[in-house]
């Protein structure tokens, strides 16, 4: 077994792994109605993914025009750090049970497709 399915096999035995596998972890709660605050959080999420790339862009830009890198060396990890920011004001607002159910969800969906079938028999008898 390579070092990449060992490592698999050793967080699928952990108790969190365990519970997303085992409770077949979907997205299911992004379906139902939010509230605004909700809304507006997962709204806050989507836009600093959108954000990232293209601030680094004109971050670039801007840097190139002015014939100075320091703008570029200074600004692109400021707008990465705004991109973050926004991140977690968006995760904030949405609140732990959303950020609970996506990490259920990528932790059974990374785990399942490393370990194939596998993982469900690590899941069920962890020892």
């Amino acid at each position: 077994m390579n070092i990449v399915k060992r490592t698999a096999a050793y967080f699928a035995r952990k108790e969190f792994c365990r519970n997303a596998i085992s409770e077949c972890a979907d997205l299911s709660l992004l379906k139902e109605k939010h509230t605004p605050k909700v809304t507006f959080g997962i709204v806050l999420i989507v836009l600093s993914y959108l954000m990232v790339i293209p601030s680094f862009f004109v971050v670039g830009v801007i840097a190139a025009k002015l014939r100075n890198p320091l703008v570029g060396v200074i600004g692109i990890p400021l707008a990465y750090a705004l991109t973050w920011v926004v991140t977690m004001l968006g995760i904030y607002l949405t609140g732990p049970e959303y950020a609970k159910a996506l990490g259920k969800w990528l932790v059974r969906i990374i785990l399942e497709k490393i370990l194939g079938d596998e993982a469900k028999k690590i899941a069920s008898n962890p020892d």
